[in-house]
């Protein structure tokens, strides 16, 4: 089931907030509850995801004891093996059978786990902070609730076991609990805006023009309309969700992390990889380029471990060339700008954000493309290539539908560009009162009531 949906907000949150507060009192009770919970809500899916699910958290867990007991070096590597495998097979299988060997591969068609990126990096980083010497073995509930934890189980954030394992043990109901309830409740709100009334309608302008690229020919202003909705439609999309994600963590009364910092804000590359999708690319940083060696090397060295952490970053995203060629151009464009500073060279801040958005959003175009020719097409239409035109998202049928949500476009760019984080509204700005629950609850009604009247549409971020 889906955040923004009629069903996991009136049935399923009421019900498994309500009886995890029930059980406050009794530890094991509560964990066990919202692990069985998060199955369930895992399941909803497709039941043949559970397996998957579990037996990777359990497999893990039996490694991680057996190397709490013997000390062996090999054996957090042997779970390392086995989650990259299981990545590997389902998600990968197809995509590196078909590059190799091309007509001759017949492909699986495997069922694609949801969300098996994520809760496979996350035992991965517990598996290596094990082995560079983290003493942490944790009860079986402490690791299920972990990795199954329903709100971050999809699409993230991407949680260290260090960060959220501690703080099972304070009482739900503790002094802060209707704050925490109220933030929370606020920040989902913000979270299902963001996707409901911005993402998704944004999506009616992006999608039916790069559909049209891939048989056509756009003109200037429908291309950078295309590419424009779909930098913004995919930053209301996941950091909604990620919005959504935290603040369903405060109403549990655990604190998740932030995974954006007003992104498009950036004033170079390096800085806007501070501010998207932070906990992937601290994952990154941290288990990829550093042991790779990371800057402490010669200039070649390092660029090259730039360069490989950004396309595997890019294969992260999804099987295909075009998330490997998205990967690569971040990477090439972080190895420019450490070699423009290392030579004392820095741009103004003013054209420096000028120009990161710029790269970002021509190279959102390469992510979102089906495949290269679209690719190509969008941005040599940006360029000029085919004509200047004048009518936006232009023409009848869906595109011509499109324009009468065209102002979605104005406003969500001032929301990215000028506006203030959902964070620094949700948990800093607004002082939790009595009266708010008015707005707040109208508003929720408001944003279901939309779910309700639209074809409901899921996470970009699912797919990966």
């Amino acid at each position: 089931m889906l955040f923004n949906s009629q069903v996991f907000v009136f049935c399923f949150l009421p019900l498994v907030l309500a009886g995890y507060y029930a059980l406050a009192r009794y530890k094991s009770w509560r964990q066990g509850f919202v692990v069985l919970a998060s199955l369930v809500f895992y399941g909803w899916w497709d039941v043949r995801y559970l397996p998957l699910l579990a037996g990777l958290a359990l497999g893990t867990w039996l490694i991680a004891l057996a190397f709490g007991r013997w000390r062996r070096g090999w054996i957090p590597l042997a779970g390392v093996t086995l989650n990259l495998a299981a990545l590997g097979v389902f998600k990968y299988a197809d995509f590196l059978g078909g590059s190799l060997a091309g007509a001759l591969w017949r492909p699986w068609h495997l069922v694609l786990p949801l969300g098996i990126s994520f809760f496979v990096f996350q035992k991965i980083s517990y598996l290596i902070d094990l082995r560079r010497g983290d003493r942490h073995i944790y009860r079986f509930l402490d690791f299920a609730m972990f990795v199954t934890f329903f709100p971050q189980l999809i699409a993230g954030p991407l949680v260290r076991h260090n960060e959220i394992i501690p703080q099972f043990a304070a009482d739900p109901r503790r002094a802060e609990m209707w704050q925490n309830l109220s933030r929370g409740l606020v920040l989902f709100v913000i979270g299902v805006a963001k996707k409901v009334a911005l993402a998704d309608t944004l999506a009616t302008l992006a999608d039916p023009l790069f559909a049209r690229a891939g048989h056509g020919v756009l003109n200037l202003a429908q291309a950078w309309t295309a590419a424009g909705a779909y930098t913004l439609q995919i930053y209301f999309d996941f950091s909604g969700y990620s919005d959504m994600a935290i603040g369903l963590g405060l109403m549990f009364g655990l604190t998740l992390p932030v995974n954006f910092d007003a992104p498009y804000r950036a004033i170079s590359i390096r800085d806007f990889w501070r501010r998207w999708h932070i906990t992937l690319s601290r994952f990154l940083r941290d288990y990829l380029y550093i042991p790779l060696g990371g800057s402490r090397c010669p200039p070649w060295r390092q660029t090259a471990n730039l360069v490989a952490t950004m396309l595997l970053g890019g294969l992260w995203h999804g099987a295909s060339w075009t998330f490997v060629a998205w990967g690569g151009l971040h990477g090439l464009a972080l190895a420019a700008e450490h070699g423009w500073n290392g030579r004392g060279l820095r741009l103004p801040p003013g054209l420096g954000r000028v120009l990161t958005l710029l790269f970002v959003l021509c190279g959102w175009v390469l992510f979102r493309a089906a495949d290269f020719p679209t690719a190509g097409a969008i941005l040599a239409a940006m360029a000029g290539g085919g004509g200047l035109g004048g009518g936006g998202a232009g023409g009848g049928g869906p595109e011509g539908v499109a324009l009468a949500n065209a102002w979605v476009l104005p406003v969500g760019a001032a929301l990215a560009l000028l506006g203030p984080t959902s964070q620094q509204v949700a948990l800093v700005r607004l002082a939790p009162r009595p009266w708010l629950a008015v707005p707040a609850g109208l508003g929720l009604v408001f944003l279901l009531l939309m779910i309700g009247g639209r074809l409901q549409s899921a996470f970009i971020y699912f797919q990966f």
